[in-house]
């Protein structure tokens, strides 16, 4: 197998390489736009040749590609909206392969029209399904809670997504557990980035440059993930000037530096830069001393607190090329506390990682070669009252090295070859306390292939195939998944995609937890594990097949987008739910599961002038199906919503900008949730140690330990529905033309909404999510 894999790198990379070789009779024009006042590339910009049909938009790194081009004279010149337009003079010959740098500069005065044709280049261009691109700007027009803006409050909005809340929150994504998931910081795996207080990731708003969301049907460029993608790209740093943002609040202190190291002295010349960002919350303190009169919800304080860390260096050469060096190290904390004050758990979970990512613009051809290697480590600790300690790690490397090839019409070639291994542990005990421990290796291989092909701007069709490779389990999967688009005309365009997903990755939850803060990843077992028939499984993979369908309709300055879509979990890996249950029950440790989830989302955006409005509506189901080992030799199949199954999901958005100089920010966002399930408590035992009394042991007088019995029905029970409001009111002071102070006064849950949080099994008490919860911000830019 490890042949043939090989086999199939060699040929992918001779194919390509001959059949796109760089004409000798004609030529290329290829090159990067950046910000002039930052450095910073500018992506998806348009790029076009003047006085002809040649076009095209620029890549993630900013990178632009004209091939086929006529020997010539020629004027490129790129254009974005709030930007002016950059233009350079190019003679083209033969063979000929020109590299320009264009740099474009912000605008005092916002122009109309180029903003219209901007978007509407992505939209005809791209395929765009399931998909959500998101920057620091739109994520600052939603209201900030605890005046502090986060991706983790924008990506609540986005459609398809849900949150369990804001303590505790975690990200689901149409269907999806969060280990379903994969979420990449510059290329690189980040497990569980989101803190204890739902309201905030590891992210820092300020140093990203823009995050991807693919919620379903995502192409071959993204592999070992089974329901959806988080793929977020940070700056690199101001080549100009020393820069950054300093920020308090009651809840953290957050800050960010970037600058030059070496300055670049010529607009063709090289740059080295850095940029380091760190936050800390200290909500566990300033929630007794600062908001103790706001009621019960703060009596004892709000127990959770982080840190976290993040630094690149970047080398960027005069031809565009560029090298990335990064570290990062996010550590967090929270408890669970009862009605007196005392923690009654205890959570801990740590990310740690470093490693360097490269772009090459490679002399004399029109190819852009980019690629990764990094090391990352991740591990959480669970200690609760009355329950054995919980534990989970995973450490590992990943590398890879793509190829991209722009061809004319905005279409596109890529593939590549990706290596990874990693290692897990688990200490794990379920609900009848019987123990899982695992200590697993692993290492992978993929290739992908992508093609995109626009046809007159009218069909788009891109096809592409992912060959994944897992060792410690010798499974092999060819994954082809597809995307397309068809613009019937300027204002109403449909949208396709499906594919085949797989991952060696399996997440540790219990779907008893009311709250689940124990987030724990584990290998797929290379042991034996019953389907739902109790028959044998051939492979310990997850896998899923998603098809989804959409329509894009623009109404003046109004973008609707309605998705329909389905993802068949045709295997989930849990936990063997029955282990130890009684004695015909299997001691394997896992089962193979399965489940399916659908749903349709609608969303509108408006954004004209001063105002910006968005809605979104989402439905969904999810059903789980696993088997059930029953008191006697026989089991059963029962279907059963997981935990995070919202039904129904409304988010309402708001910002409008005031004043003669637009230095007044008003923002709201309504959310509404159908209730979560969870499963039910029947009632207690006391587990005694009769072995452990002696002959003269008294059993009345021994204090056993307190087990739950839980409903036979698996989360056959429903919490209340959840809704919040959320206001926001920001003014801007300008310092100078690089500097300016911003005062943000927000109010979470306006109208004090009690929206549950935990109900603690022992005494029935309820505990609820943030209470109304007002802050005060600022910031200073400069």
């Amino acid at each position: 197998m490890r042949k043939n894999f090989n086999l199939l790198a060699i040929l992918l990379a001779a194919f390509c390489s001959q059949s796109y070789a760089q004409s000798t009779t004609s030529g290329t024009i290829k090159g990067f736009v950046y910000e002039k006042g930052t450095g910073e590339p500018m992506g998806f910009t348009n790029v076009y040749i003047k006085g002809t049909k040649q076009a095209t938009q620029t890549d993630q790194n900013g990178y632009f590609s004209m091939p086929q081009l006529a020997p010539g004279s020629y004027t490129v010149y790129s254009t974005m909206f709030g930007y002016d337009t950059a233009s350079a003079s190019v003679s083209i010959t033969a063979g000929a392969v020109i590299t320009k740098k264009l740099y474009v500069k912000q605008m005092g005065v916002e122009l109309k029209g180029v903003d219209i044709s901007s978007r509407h280049t992505e939209k005809v261009t791209r395929v765009n399904i399931g998909a959500t691109t998101i920057t620091p700007k739109e994520i600052k027009l939603l209201p900030s809670a605890g005046g502090e803006p986060d991706i983790a409050q924008y990506l609540q909005v986005v459609p398809g997504v849900t949150f369990t809340g804001d303590q505790g929150g975690q990200l689901y994504i149409r269907g999806g557990s969060p280990a379903q998931t994969g979420i990449l910081l510059d290329g690189v795996t980040i497990y569980n980035p989101f803190h204890s207080i739902g309201l905030y990731s590891v992210f820092e708003t300020d140093a990203i440059r823009s995050a991807d969301v693919y919620t379903a049907g995502f192409n071959a460029t993204y592999g070992n993930r089974s329901s959806a993608i988080l793929d977020i790209h940070t700056k690199d740093g101001n080549n100009q000037r020393l820069a950054g943002t300093v920020s308090a609040s009651p809840i953290m202190l957050r800050g960010m530096l970037e600058g030059p190291l070496m300055k670049q002295k010529t607009p063709d010349g090289g740059s080295a830069t850095f940029l380091l960002s760190i936050k800390h919350s200290y909500l566990d303190e300033t929630s007794k001393s600062i908001y103790s009169g706001l009621g019960d919800g703060f009596k004892n304080g709000l127990p959770y607190n982080f840190t976290d860390f993040y630094g690149k260096v970047t080398f960027s050469g005069g031809n565009g090329s560029k090298l990335n060096l990064f570290a990062f190290n996010f550590n967090d904390n929270a408890s669970v506390l009862d009605a007196s004050g005392i923690a009654t758990a205890n959570f801990n979970w740590k990310s740690t990682g470093a490693g360097a990512t490269f772009v090459v613009s490679p002399a004399g051809s029109s190819s852009l070669i980019s690629g990764k290697f990094a090391y990352s480590k991740y591990s959480i600790n669970d200690d609760e009252v009355n329950f054995k300690p919980r534990s989970s790690g995973i450490d590992g490397f990943e590398g890879g090295i793509d190829f991209t090839y722009f061809l004319p019409k905005y279409s596109q070639i890529k593939y590549g070859i990706e290596v990874g291994g990693q290692h897990t542990t688990l200490d794990y005990y379920n609900s009848t306390g019987q123990a899982t421990t695992l200590d697993r290796t692993n290492t992978t291989g993929s290739l992908f292939f992508l093609y995109k092909k626009n046809f007159s701007e009218r069909f788009i069709l891109e096809p592409s195939v992912r060959l994944q490779y897992y060792s410690s389990i010798s499974k092999f999967s060819p994954e082809p998944r597809i995307d397309m688009k068809y613009n019937l005309s300027n204002t109403v365009r449909l949208k396709a995609a499906a594919g085949l997903y797989s991952q060696n990755i399996v997440g540790i939850k219990s779907d008893r937890d009311v709250v689940n803060y124990f987030n724990g990843f584990v290998l797929s077992p290379d042991q034996q594990m019953l389907n739902t028939n109790r028959d044998l499984v051939s492979s310990s993979l997850e896998k899923a097949q998603h098809i989804l369908a959409g329509i894009e309709i623009d109404v003046q300055n109004v973008e609707f987008n309605i998705e329909p879509w389905f993802k068949n979990f045709s295997q989930l890996v849990q936990l063997n739910r029955s282990k130890g249950v009684n004695q015909y029950a299997t001691t394997y440790d896992f089962q193979a599961d399965k489940g399916k989830a659908y749903g349709i989302d609608l969303s509108a955006k408006y954004a004209h002038k001063r105002v910006f409005l968005l809605g979104v509506i989402s439905y969904q189901k999810i059903e789980y199906t696993t088997r059930i080992e029953n008191y006697d030799s026989t089991f059963s199949t029962q279907v059963y919503p997981p935990p995070f199954d919202r039904r129904v999901n409304i988010n309402l958005v708001g910002s409008y900008t005031l004043g003669k100089k637009k230095n007044w920010e008003v923002s709201m966002r309504f959310n509404y949730g159908s209730a979560f399930p969870f499963t039910q408590t029947q009632g207690f035992n006391e587990n005694l140690n009769v072995s452990g009394t002696g002959l003269n042991g008294n059993l009345t007088q021994q204090n056993g330990q307190l087990n739950t019995l839980y409903s036979s029905s698996i989360n056959g029970g429903r919490l209340t529905d959840y809704h919040r409001l959320d206001i926001s009111v920001k003014k801007k002071f300008v310092l100078g033309p690089h500097s300016n102070i911003e005062s943000t006064f927000s109010v979470t849950n306006v109208y004090d909404r009690n929206n549950i949080f935990y109900v603690n099994r022992t005494d029935n008490k309820v505990y609820y999510q943030l209470p109304v919860f007002p802050s005060l911000n600022l910031s200073w830019h400069f």
